[in-house]
């Protein structure tokens, strides 16, 4: 199974891009909109989840660049 991919803060005030269930980071970005861009990227790539957390750790926006488990109605 792939696993979703998060932009989640770091103590250090960095940001860093993780797949759910990882202990160590993918990479390490100094601001946000890099890590951003980095960790949609893989998320496209794999066609999972894109998860984009706060400094505070909740959810603040999440993708789907594969089988969307609640597809758009239309």
């Amino acid at each position: 199974m792939k696993k979703t991919q998060h932009v989640v803060h770091h103590s250090t005030g960095s940001w860093d891009v993780k797949a759910s269930g990882s202990k160590r980071a993918t990479k390490h970005f100094e601001t946000k909109a890099p890590a951003i861009e980095y960790g949609r990227n893989i998320a496209k790539n794999q066609h999972t989840e894109f998860f984009t957390h706060g400094k505070n750790g909740k959810i603040q926006s999440r993708d789907s660049y594969g089988n969307d488990p609640f597809p758009p109605k239309g």
